[in-house]
């Protein structure tokens, strides 16, 4: 059956960047016809949901593997998270104000996290420095058992915790309170993205649907889609898979993240409080290569193939990793983290540095917990390319949001939304989103 109706925009993808990206068309544009697709029978229940990732609003405070130039971007954009969720009335319901903090252990990083904490203070002018007593009065865990010297930046009072999932229902629901016509298609999986007569057509099973601009927000799929128009042919995907152990009690107020170490591109140990465990500790996450495009869901073999593109180009990205022995090195441990009894007496050699008295015994894997973060390679340059990945051709949009793309999922939407309202010639409310997400 073809659908002669033609939207003005359509949304493949219900997570919180295409959540994101309808609330902001409905509420701070002129467009009238959406319709978005979700595979699935729910909004974000893949990386979106808070058993998939860290529960963390990224602001670039924490985050030792920014530069001063992306933290002040980032922050700027998780600032409008922060400023939505207490402008409508989501705290301690979809955000959290909860205390964190960055560990420094040892010489070596509590010299560069002094050398951060000077670059940075002026960024970041409420950082509380703490060592010895003070750390042992906030944190006991942190220093019992404790020899190192350490150093901690503390932040105090922000919102630092988000369900990202809770975040992309309320964007939804308020988006169908805008009077707007939108369609909401849950279960049904898009397979194809053509062009004809000036229109994408969206192919599902049940039927084709026409729209003047489309932007696809699904991940590794993204980039599919756009390579089946003929666009990034150049990109493919490196699958990595992380995983979470809990602590068999709470052990942590506060968020601890530890230092980025300089050759590794993936994110370094951390211990959260959790929001769907009672604020007990999870602490991860580990990083694999995971021969999938989705966590605990049916493999599509044909799919992953395509998607990693492997090659000669691609196979001297693997080669270039591989060949450095503290990647090599970091790889086989996170391989061993996911071992059945195994796993807990590898991985707690790194939750050590966060609370040293801990023992295997302490830690529980998490089933059911972990995400996929697919990485994109530039067979071009031969290298990954880390962070948000976009492409754009004319009215059609493919986001490839890794971390921090949650965190930054309005800023996302807001340019995104800019771009279709160019194209189609609509309008976007700027004072309107200046003073409801912006906060100016």
């Amino acid at each position: 059956m073809i659908i002669n109706k033609t939207f003005d925009t359509a949304i493949i993808g219900a997570g919180v960047a295409g959540s994101a990206l309808l609330y902001t068309l409905a509420r701070y544009t002129d467009i009238r016809e959406v319709i978005l697709f979700e595979k699935y029978e729910e909004p974000a229940l893949l990386n979106s949901s808070p058993r998939a990732n860290s529960q963390t609003l990224h602001i670039g405070d924490i985050e030792t593997n920014y530069t001063l130039e992306k933290a002040r971007t980032v922050k700027h954009n998780a600032a409008m998270i922060a400023h939505y969720i207490t402008r409508f009335g989501y705290e301690e319901r979809i955000g959290f104000r909860r205390d964190k903090m960055i560990l420094a252990v040892g010489e070596e990083e509590t010299a560069r996290l002094e050398e951060r904490y000077r670059e940075f203070s002026e960024l970041f002018p409420y950082y509380r420095r703490m060592e010895g007593d003070e750390l042992r009065e906030r944190e006991p865990m942190l220093m019992e058992g404790r020899e190192e010297k350490v150093l901690a930046l503390g932040v105090e009072g922000e919102i630092t915790t988000v369900d990202f999932q809770k975040l992309s229902e309320s964007f939804i629901e308020n988006a169908l309170e805008s009077g707007k016509n939108i369609q909401m298609h849950y279960n049904e999986e898009v397979t194809e993205i053509r062009e004809a007569d000036g229109l994408f057509e969206i192919v599902t099973p049940n039927s084709t649907y026409k729209a003047r601009s489309v932007v696809a927000n699904a991940g590794a799929y993204s980039l599919l889609f756009a390579q089946h128009l003929g666009y990034g042919k150049n990109l493919a995907i490196l699958p990595i898979g992380g995983s979470f152990f809990f602590t068999t009690r709470k052990l942590l107020n506060s968020k601890v993240y530890t230092m980025q170490h300089p050759k590794l591109p993936f994110a370094a140990v951390h211990a959260d409080p959790d929001i769907t465990a009672d604020w007990n500790t999870r602490f991860g996450p580990t990083a694999f290569a995971l021969p999938k495009l989705e966590r605990y869901r049916q493999a599509h073999i044909m799919d992953l193939l395509e998607a990693m593109d492997i090659g000669k180009d691609t196979l001297e990205v693997y080669y270039n990793l591989l060949k450095d022995s503290t990647i090599r090195n970091y790889i086989f441990r996170n391989f061993l983290d996911e071992l059945p009894y195994v796993g807990k007496n590898v991985f707690v050699k790194d939750a050590k540095k966060i609370i040293p008295s801990m023992t295997a015994d302490d830690l529980v894997f998490a089933d059911g917990y972990g995400g996929m973060r697919p990485q994109i390679i530039d067979k071009n340059t031969h290298q990954l390319q880390m962070g948000e990945a976009k492409l754009t051709v004319g009215g059609a949009i493919f986001n490839m949001t890794p971390s921090p793309g949650a965190s930054t999922s309005l800023a996302i939407a807001e340019k995104d939304a800019r771009q279709i309202c160019d194209f189609l010639g609509k309008r976007f409310d700027e004072a309107k989103h200046r003073e409801e997400i912006v906060g100016e």
